[in-house]
């Protein structure tokens, strides 16, 4: 629903608060004027860029939160988790503050409660709004990002996690792999496999904190890990006792010789790391947005970095680079390589850039795996 229909819908007491904070002259007692006079102020072709330049950073936080969420109409409960996220340090969340982020978007006319009594304690952002709030943002960043000449080397992974999926699956089936007490492989099968996989990655040692990235995270390689805590996701491979083997699905993915889809591997990265990572889908959209072209990695995380909140000793950068740029780079959507200075570069892949629009726009069928399973993977 577009910012003139929610006016049309609102009562006559949300639309005088509107006015009033836009300082709008009209007639108060019409509701007729009070819209018209309302869509003419907001209408402004700088209103949107006014507005962003002068917004807080938690403001700004909140409002990138509602521009990615797919659901059209939220609860208060929602809306509070939302505002929450906006606010970095622990000691701030202050019910009331985070309420107040919210009251202020109502008071902007930027969120509008239902108007049947099924939606009246739900709120949603107008549609045309939400489009005009993103371009601007675009162009913000656009202006920050550094192009860069193509590298002379880079790195592209293509469908190599795909095939290391496969990779993994296939070696279960072959040998014996005993897991220790912890249940995890020993370290002489995790070198095995990494000798058989296209991309090796050093395995983990004791030392560090490693935790919130999926349930086997702590265990295994970043990538290994995804992998792997897919592969008993979807029911591929089981824990059994002090052994890890092939289900009856698994057996026939490599008697079959199936290779999953780049797409469900990409929709469970992003579902796994969500929890650590609450606004992972509008980081990847940036990204992706700020590497159209080959362009500075640290350019884009400039961009970004107001966005990323800090998950325990991971910081803004490490979750830029290791979280998410590594992650993509891995899966098929990124390639990543170094200029003359010996700095970090990126480029997104055209099946990346497809990817991620369609995941945006909602058509890539995110919803269809369901965060309650997901969670499990965490357990």
């Amino acid at each position: 629903m577009n910012l003139a229909e929610m006016l049309t819908y609102a009562d006559i007491e949300m639309l005088s608060k509107i006015a009033a904070h836009y300082e709008c002259s009209c007639n108060a007692h019409s509701k007729k004027e009070l819209i018209q006079s309302i869509l003419n102020k907001m209408g402004n072709r700088t209103f949107i860029q006014e507005h962003v330049d002068q917004m807080g950073i938690e403001d700004l936080r909140f409002l990138n939160t509602l521009l990615f969420d797919k659901r059209s109409r939220l609860s208060v409960e929602e809306l509070l988790a939302s505002a929450g996220q906006a606010k970095f340090a622990d000691d701030q969340k202050q019910e009331g503050s985070v309420r107040d982020i919210i009251a202020r978007f109502r008071q902007r006319g930027w969120l509008f409660n239902g108007s049947t009594p099924d939606t009246r304690y739900l709120f949603g952002v107008p549609d045309d709004l939400k489009a005009r709030f993103r371009s601007v943002l675009e162009q913000q960043q656009k202006e920050q990002i550094v192009r860069v000449d193509e590298p002379e080397v880079y790195r592209e992974e293509q469908e190599q996690a795909q095939e290391d999926l496969f990779l993994l699956l296939h070696y279960v089936q072959r040998h014996e792999v005993p897991l220790n007490a912890e249940g995890v492989m020993h370290k002489r099968c995790q070198s095995q496999l990494m000798e058989k996989f296209h991309i090796s990655e050093p395995l983990v040692s004791r030392s560090g904190w490693r935790f919130g990235y999926g349930r086997r995270f702590k265990d295994y390689p970043d990538r290994l890990a995804l992998l792997y805590d897919y592969a008993c996701y979807r029911g591929y491979l089981r824990e059994r006792g002090n052994e890890l083997v092939l289900t009856e699905l698994g057996h026939q993915m490599v008697d079959e010789e199936i290779k999953e889809p780049l797409l469900d591997l990409i929709q469970f990265w992003l579902r796994l790391y969500k929890t650590p990572i609450p606004n992972l889908l509008s980081l990847v959209y940036w990204i992706s947005h700020g590497s159209t072209g080959w362009s500075s990695a640290a350019s884009i995380f400039s961009s970004v970095q107001r966005f990323i909140k800090p998950f325990y000793y991971d910081t803004p950068q490490s979750i830029f680079q290791d979280r998410i740029v590594k992650m993509m780079l891995h899966l098929g959507m990124m390639k990543v390589g170094e200029d003359m200075r010996q700095e970090l570069v990126i480029r997104m892949t055209p099946a990346g850039q497809r990817i991620v629009s369609s995941l945006v726009a909602g058509t890539a069928g995110l919803h269809e795996l369901k965060s309650k399973n997901v969670r499990d993977v965490h357990a």
